[in-house]
């Protein structure tokens, strides 16, 4: 309940107050009493209801009244039913009582008004009016919980405009207006009120810098919008009409929850005394609505993919080739990055994320994009943002930027459930450091403080660093699956590639060669990748790191074996600018896919030809494709994979919203 005011009677003259509908409002009884009364009674106007707390129950006179004893723990409080129609229309008689005095009267004047400060705190796309809302103060999680939502209104509704819409003070268009929450300010007072009060409207100093508040003036056409909160505006005093009158605002948000801001804001209002020119404002009345900014959320491989992102470069034309077919299968939108804007970066999945942010009466994609800043920096904003379309970003010092803040270290999880803790939206994979040391090298802390501040997709820590590039998307991915939980976790694995050629071998194919039909690359035979110590014990100790992710895989996601798919992989050491070894792939890493519903593009792996057929496509295709997966491999040899790279560090995908409800899970 809003927070009203404390009344003080006297028996001397007439007290006069404003009583806001909704609002109990405490009299004092007790310390208004002369000396000598010991009880009283009381009585009031039929729009006024009273309630004595008190105990023992008090005890009727003579004439059938009530009479009270005077005593510190009493609780008088008075409610309006009604707005008034005129000052002062209800009233309150207090008589007093003691041994030497029959009786001493003191008045209350009471004028009830209307204050209803109204967002959309039941989460149903629109905004209810109702005189009195309980608890609008506090947000709650929840199926059953409460609260009003904001949108960082961080698209661009003008293609003209070089900026976000929040950056800016106006309202472009009723595009732009969707991209805000209403909040309606409805008041219903006697006609002469307001020359003595003044409503003003608020948010606390450490928020005004997340918010933006525009007033409409519907006077005219098309309607004005007034920005009336907002940085360096905390507060702002409103001119009202008397009798009954609402006034619309529109709310956006100016930041994402991160380190610092947990995403709540509170909009208030407070009703003040104006009427004594000499003295200061008095506060007689305060409400207000709790609104949290919603949080950008990833989407897994799980969901329906809508758009596919490319580059164009010289060396890639039968790849973009491929994935255009592929894309043309999953009945998605192609869209492709001309060299002259990619400068030869053709790593989409590093430089960017897309996930979305939602409110109930609208949800808005949303493209994250990394501090990389490599040759597609502009991509992000000049092809991707736009009308309907948000940004956001964490700028970052260039020399604090390593290979672990591009976003091909960062993916999601589907749904999960851990025990009896559900995760709806999934839970954020990304790659750090086993352990700190001067060489390790972990993702930007600014990153994960703004990962960790959404709250619905709980990150989890995984061990990347022994990785060349350091990338989770090397050993990981995330298929949809008909059965169990919905969803395959592949896991690159050497154990089932030495697994794979030990079996070919014993077939007699051990002069099989891997990399056949590859141009000036030196073939390996099964018999000599199997007789190469050095390459083995490179691969137990992959094998190795990948088991410790495995083992957090299954501890965090709640997984079990028959969850996960060993995609036959192996790898090499080779030493980085700093000599450190590390791993990267020793032939096209089938584990890092793109994952476009059923039909997977898989890195073709020119593994060695069994009977005229690759015997490591056969493998994945034995794995995947009862799961009614289609794979189709495309050779990324030159373009992709020599540069450390595969099928998935060079392609990005949007893909669509949960149906599930954020403000529905409990963090």
């Amino acid at each position: 309940m809003a927070q009203g005011t404390v009344i003080h009677v006297a028996p001397d003259q007439p007290t006069h107050a404003v009583c806001v509908l909704g609002t109990a409002a405490q009299l004092d009884v007790c310390r208004s009493a002369p000396e000598d009364c010991t009880s009283f009674s009381i009585t009031a106007s039929s729009g006024v209801v009273v309630e004595v707390a008190y105990s023992p129950p008090a005890k009727k006179n003579s004439t059938g009244s009530s009479k009270w004893p005077l005593d510190p723990e009493l609780q008088v409080t008075v409610q309006m039913k009604a707005a008034s129609s005129s000052t002062d229309d209800q009233k309150v008689q207090i008589l007093y009582y003691g041994p030497k005095t029959s009786q001493v009267q003191a008045l209350l004047y009471l004028t009830g008004v209307e204050i209803s400060l109204c967002a959309d705190i039941t989460r149903t796309g629109s905004v209810k009016l109702t005189r009195a809302v309980k608890n609008q103060r506090t947000w709650t999680w929840g199926p059953c919980g409460q609260g009003a939502i904001l949108l960082v209104n961080c698209d661009k509704d003008n293609p003209q405009c070089s900026t976000m819409d929040f950056e800016d003070d106006e309202v472009m268009n009723s595009k732009d207006l969707q991209d805000m929450s209403l909040l309606i300010l409805s008041t219903k007072t006697p006609k002469d009120f307001f020359g003595k009060h003044q409503l003003v409207l608020h948010v606390g100093k450490a928020e005004m810098s997340k918010v933006r508040v525009f007033q409409v003036t519907r006077s005219k056409l098309p309607p004005r919008f007034k920005v009336v909160l907002g940085p360096q505006q905390p507060s702002h005093r409103l001119k009202l009409p008397g009798g009954q009158h609402s006034m619309d605002f529109y709310v956006e948000g100016l930041a994402f929850p991160d380190a610092g801001f947990s995403g709540l804001i509170s909009l208030g209002v407070s009703l003040l005394d104006t009427s004594d020119p000499e003295l200061p404002d008095a506060l007689l009345f305060q409400d207000s609505v709790a609104f949290r900014v919603a949080p950008w959320i990833m989407t897994p491989n799980t969901q329906p993919p809508q758009e596919v992102y490319m580059c164009r470069i010289s060396e890639n034309e039968d790849f973009l080739k491929s994935v255009t077919a592929l894309a043309k299968k999953a009945k998605c939108k192609l869209t492709v990055c001309p060299e002259e804007e990619n400068l030869d970066d053709q790593w989409m999945q590093d430089e960017m994320e897309i996930g979305y942010i939602q409110a109930p009466h609208k949800t808005l994609p949303v493209v994250f994009d990394s501090p990389r800043d490599r040759g597609l920096k502009d991509f992000p904003i000049k092809r991707v943002m736009g009308p309907n379309f948000g940004y956001v970003t964490r700028e970052l010092c260039t020399e604090e930027v390593t290979g672990l803040d591009a976003f091909g270290n960062l993916e999601v999880s589907p749904p999960v459930t851990v025990g009896k803790k559900k995760y709806p939206l999934g839970r954020i994979l990304i790659g750090n450091s086993g352990y700190p040391s001067t060489e390790s090298r972990d993702m930007h802390q600014a990153l994960q403080d703004f990962l960790d501040a959404q709250q619905v997709q709980a990150p989890v820590k995984l061990y990347s660093d022994w990785l060349f590039v350091g990338h989770i998307d090397e050993f990981l991915s995330f298929t949809p699956a008909p059965d169990r939980k919905g969803f395959r976790l592949l896991l690159a694995s050497p154990r089932a590639c030495y697994r794979l050629f030990q079996e070919q071998q014993k077939q007699g194919h051990g002069e099989a060669v891997l990399f056949e039909g590859v141009k000036k690359k030196k073939q390996k035979k099964i018999k000599d990748i199997l007789s190469n110590k050095n390459l083995r014990e490179e691969n137990s100790y992959v094998e190795r790191c990948i088991d410790w992710n495995r083992a957090v895989l299954k501890r965090e996601l709640g997984l079990a074996e028959g969850d996960i798919v060993d995609i036959p992989q192996l790898f090499k050491l080779m030493g980085n600018s700093k000599g450190t070894l590390k791993a990267e792939a020793f032939f096209p890493n089938m584990v890092n896919m793109l994952v476009l519903g059923k039909h997977l593009g898989i890195p073709k792996p020119f593994g060695p030809l069994i009977n005229g057929r690759c015997c490591l496509e056969e493998k994945v295709r034995s794995l995947l494709e009862p799961l009614g997966l289609h794979c189709t491999f495309i050779d990324d040899f030159y373009a992709y994979h020599v540069l450390h790279g595969e099928v998935h560090c060079g392609t990005n995908v949007r893909r669509k919203p949960f149906t599930f409800k954020w403000w529905h899970m409990v963090p």
